[in-house]
């Protein structure tokens, strides 16, 4: 939002502040102000002049001799090759000694003519194009005003002035008008803001144009109805205040409306009665319906639009811009002026959708002040009967209802001071809040703020300890450490997910991070629940990165694949991460996010060159990490072979906690590593990172002083019997004694029978109290040899 401090003046004094001071004042209590610009830094020394004879220069077809009237005793000549300078004009003339942006005026001879001076376009003085006349782009700029030889230029054009840049926050929309600002601007000063009065004078006749509602995206309409205007020029005044103000003046009827626009924040349109009739209906718009707007670009508009029509077509886009079919041009002799209150929702759809954006639906979009509908549209309608000579009838065509009640906010003294950590009395603070206009009754320590429609951003208690704040100044808050000292803590889950990263990280694996989006194809490798759709982007960038992952191998596979090209042979890495599981084939219901942990290693796990050991990775190596991770978070796996499209058929193990399966470990199918990832042997694990959290807080016990004894067993038993249920039953078998069991030979072959196998056992007994005695391990063992023949009718064997 720009704002003329030479307009502002007209509502609040600000004479005795500067541009930069008022800046700073303004940004103290809260609204960032971006910039200061002096319209007259580079300019001094200009005037009107008045041109009174015009000769041809004797030694330049281009250049034309002058003599100009600056209200001098006597006039100056001046050389000028401007082609549309003339005998009468009043101009801009640049004296000997004034100064342009990057000029400095000099006397002068040009092909041995003097010239004392220079006659100027509106560009020379710093204007951009946009804003000047065509018929002056090329040329000099004359004045169609009553003006006077030697007045100052700068002072006839307003530009003894600075220009205020506002950053405005959205919920500030009540400053995106000449009055808000002032109404800001007075309570900064501690001041009261005058505003002008508006009276209209209306015909005897009474309008003809009716107004109906079909729409609830509008709450209220209104319109009037001005005869008898002539399109013309605007007037220098009303120029310079659109100009200051950074819109191009088109012609008197649209440039007072985007006055009024400026000053009240209340957006007006004008329609050509003519062009538009008697009839104006508010609906929403059809599907495929057309409608060229006001910048000649024909726009498809669908249900969700708000359209202004004749009772047939759309003659306005509500909120947004009007129509080619209505517009007030050169030949329009009266007007239907629009002021209405449109749905901010549905006006920033439209801008949205069609990608349109004007300075109505900046406003519309944020929430205008209903108090101002209807005295923006008397407001402008007055000023066009006095610019553009019209005559306004009798009466306002209007629908709807406006809500003007003001919105009540109980708070209390003590409340907003322990919000600020200061002590401020209650009469202070009603001083504060009423200089921005709101209505305060003070009871002992209870407040009841009555805040008007045009502060839509006060709605609760703690709205009122800002503007307490803010006004109050926020140097003026005592500076305080915390009364309470607090200690920051980890969530239970973060700290699990940080022992994870740590466990595996010293188990040598690498932390790696991967999209969460990859191809159709490969978010459904890696998974064994087949009742699982894939997620796929309504707008994906690509292919590759089209689905929401459902694993997180794929990604740690591409990133060996990368290095490996590389000529990174011997790789191990892990990833914490979330995977997106959906069993809606409809996919109606949002997909699961679940937490998975997942590591992969490639080549050797161990190298020693000095003493000629290679370690290389396979099952086991995968699996003891694993059981590492599963041991350090104190939970209990167990494993059952299975077989998955993606893996291994030999090699895979699916991970079981508490009877249910939370991943799996193995080695990924050949075919598909070498084929799709070019690589030659890869092992993987993946399992549920919550689940591996143990419900239980963890016990620690005293380390035994006393010696613990080892004891074998061998067994020969059917193949169909796993290990873990083999240790399962030593565990049952051997008591308290037992500490731990180990596996560590599996046989198959020679002295065996094809459809058995030997399993050999390492089992350690210790009492934690005092030395174990032979007998009391020769007992315990007794027992679970026995239990291993009753249950698996297992041989011992030597």
């Amino acid at each position: 939002m720009l704002v003329s401090k030479q307009w502002l003046q007209e509502f609040v004094d600000v004479r005795q502040t500067s541009g930069q001071e008022l800046a700073d004042l303004i940004t103290k209590s809260g609204i960032e102000v971006e910039g200061v610009e002096v319209r007259d830094a580079e300019l001094n020394n200009i005037v009107v002049g008045r041109v009174l004879t015009k000769e041809k220069h004797p030694e330049a077809d281009k250049l034309n001799v002058t003599t100009v009237d600056i209200g001098q005793a006597e006039p100056v000549q001046i050389v000028c090759g401007a082609p549309n300078v003339d005998v009468g004009q009043d101009v801009i003339v640049a004296r000997v000694g004034a100064r342009l942006p990057g000029i400095k005026i000099k006397r002068a001879k040009l092909r041995g003519v003097v010239s004392e001076g220079m006659i100027c376009s509106l560009e020379e003085l710093g204007f951009e194009k946009k804003y000047i006349r065509e018929d002056e782009q090329d040329g000099i700029h004359t004045f169609r005003e009553n003006v006077e030889p030697g007045q100052d230029v700068l002072e006839v054009l307003g530009m003894h002035d600075e220009i205020l840049e506002l950053g405005l926050t959205p919920n500030r929309s009540d400053c995106l008008s000449m009055y808000g600002v002032a109404h800001e601007v007075a309570g900064i000063l501690n001041t009261k803001p005058v505003f002008p009065t508006v009276d209209v004078t209306e015909a005897s006749e009474t309008t003809g144009v009716k107004v109906q509602l079909d729409s609830e995206a509008c709450s209220f309409y209104a319109a009037r109805e001005i005869r008898d205007i002539v399109i013309a020029e605007s007037p220098l005044w009303l120029k310079n205040r659109l100009i200051a103000n950074g819109i191009r003046p088109i012609n008197n009827v649209v440039d007072i409306t985007n006055f009024v626009l400026l000053e009240t924040g209340q957006p007006l349109h004008a329609f050509d009665a003519q062009k538009l009739g008697n009839q104006i209906v508010v609906r929403q718009a059809t599907a495929g319906e057309t409608f060229q707007t006001l910048d000649e670009v024909e726009r498809t508009l669908d249900p969700s639009m708000l359209v202004i029509t004749d009772g047939e077509r759309p003659v306005a886009l509500a909120g947004v811009m009007g129509g080619a079919n209505t517009e007030v041009d050169s030949t329009t002799t009266s007007i239907v002026l629009e002021s209405a209150y449109f749905a901010p929702i549905s006006v920033r759809k439209t801008s949205r959708v069609l990608g349109l954006r004007s300075d109505s639906s900046a406003r519309f979009e944020k929430g205008v002040d209903p108090r101002r509908v209807l005295l923006a549209l008397d407001r402008a309608a007055t000023l066009i009967a006095e610019v553009a000579g019209g005559t306004i009838l009798a009466g306002t065509a209007q629908a709807g209802a406006l809500q003007l009640e003001d919105h009540l906010i109980e708070a209390s003294v003590s409340y907003i001071n322990h919000r600020l950590g200061m002590e401020i009395e209650g009469t202070v603070m009603q001083d504060l809040l009423e200089r921005l206009g709101l209505g305060v009754e003070l009871s002992a320590d209870a407040l009841t703020v009555s805040v008007p429609t045009r502060r839509q951003d006060l709605m609760i208690p703690a709205d009122l300890a800002e503007e307490v704040a803010r006004l109050y100044g926020y140097d003026a808050l005592t500076s305080s450490l915390p009364r309470e000292a607090s200690r920051g803590f980890l969530p239970k889950r973060n700290q699990h997910r940080r022992h994870i990263r740590r466990l595996l990280q010293g188990a040598g694996l690498s932390q790696a991070i991967t999209y969460s989006l990859t191809s159709e194809q490969r978010a459904m490798q890696f998974n064994e629940q087949h009742d699982l759709h894939p997620v796929k982007l309504a707008m994906p960038i690509s292919e590759a990165r089209s689905t929401l992952r459902t694993s997180l191998i794929p990604g740690l596979l591409e990133v060996a694949q990368h290095n490996v090209a590389r000529q990174h042979a011997d790789l191990a890495y892990y990833e914490l991460g979330s995977v997106y599981l959906q069993r809606d084939a409809s996919l109606e219901t949002l997909p699961l996010e679940q937490e998975m942990v997942a590591g992969l290693m490639v080549g050797l796990v161990e190298q020693h060159r000095v003493h000629g050991t290679h370690v290389k990775t396979d099952f086991f190596v995968m699996k003891g990490i694993v059981e590492t991770l599963a041991e350090a978070l104190d939970v209990s796996l167990t494993y059952e072979s299975v077989k998955m499209p993606s893996m291994h058929p030999g090699r895979t193990a699916r991970v079981f906690l508490n009877g249910e399966s939370i991943g799996f470990v193995g080695q990924v199918h050949p075919g598909l590593s070498k084929e799709e990832y070019g690589l030659k042997e890869v092992y993987v694990f993946e399992v549920d990172a919550m689940a591996l959290h143990s419900k239980e807080a963890l016990v620690y016990q005293e380390i035994s002083r006393f010696p613990s004894m080892t004891r074998d067993v061998a067994v020969v038993l059917d193949r169909s019997v796993t290990a873990s249920e083999v240790e399962t039953v030593i565990t049952q078998a051997a008591g308290p004694l037992l500490q731990r069991v180990e596996l560590f030979d599996v046989y198959t072959g020679e002295n065996v029978r094809e459809d058995q196998k030997s399993f050999a056992f390492s089992l350690r007994y210790q009492n934690k109290e005092r030395t174990l005695v032979d007998e009391e391990v020769t007992t315990a063992h007794q027992q679970v040899v026995e239990a291993l023949q009753s249950t698996f009718d297992a041989e011992l064997r030597a």
